[in-house]
């Protein structure tokens, strides 16, 4: 059996991720590889939990267009990440994976309201928790819900699966020449405003010295391979 790198890892997925090339919705085309991955980071001993994004189906003040008060966008698209999350959760359990969400709103009949400490505790018994509905509170990405529940469940490092290979120095769809970093540090991303997370998310892994790890999802080994500490993507440390 190889040995994880990592012992707890917080992943974070985008919703567009999930939709694939339909680019809304659900294709569990992409959502059946990438739980057969995570099960394998708990197979090898990596206590696993997750933080999914909601923008297949509702990205909250941007879908809201200006047509639509702030908060209550927001509160739809927490809504979005609980379908994301319930989805996830009944493909880990038809590969055998203990799981549980946990939800910032609570919403008793269909996951468990977040509590750190039971958040932990399953954790700890080796199982698979997903975050849902963010922080709970609007005008918070669900990349700040990442790094908020990395910080309070104390992940040794947070996997950022997006639907690009690393952090590159401009936009590469646009520029051929662009350069992907191989490891960044916080203040780099900040002074060069290279936009791996917004700035809250930012801040508060660089405050709580949490590593980012940046790669794509478009492969799901990714994801395990990073576990193990192999070299994808691109890391952000605080180190200067």
């Amino acid at each position: 059996m190889e040995t994880p790198k990592y012992k707890r890892v917080l992943v974070k997925i985008s919703g567009e991720a999930l939709a694939g090339d339909n680019k809304f919705g659900l294709n569990f085309d992409v959502i059946g590889p990438v739980c057969d991955v995570l099960k394998k980071c708990v197979d090898i001993g990596t206590q696993v939990s997750v933080v999914v994004g909601g923008g297949n189906f509702w990205r909250g003040v941007k879908d809201g267009g200006g047509k639509m008060e702030r908060t209550r966008a927001d509160h739809m698209g927490m809504l979005a990440t609980t379908i994301n999350s319930l989805a996830l959760a009944d493909a880990l359990e038809q590969r055998g994976v203990d799981v549980r969400v946990q939800t910032a709103i609570e919403m008793r009949q269909i996951a468990e309201p977040y509590i750190r400490n039971k958040a932990t505790r399953h954790l700890e018994k080796g199982r698979v928790v997903i975050f849902g509905c963010g922080t709970g509170n609007p005008y918070f990405s669900t990349d700040t819900a990442a790094a908020l529940r990395a910080a309070e469940i104390n992940a040794d490092i947070i996997l950022l699966a997006k639907n690009i290979d690393g952090v590159y120095d401009s936009d590469p769809a646009k520029n051929p020449e662009a350069k992907r970093y191989d490891e960044l540090t916080y203040m780099e991303v900040i002074r060069q405003r290279l936009g791996v997370m917004d700035t809250t998310a930012t801040s508060l892994s660089m405050d709580n010295s949490i590593p980012v790890l940046v790669f794509a999802l478009r492969d799901p080994e990714n994801i395990y391979r990073a576990v193990l500490g192999e070299d994808v993507g691109t890391l952000v440390t605080t180190n200067d």
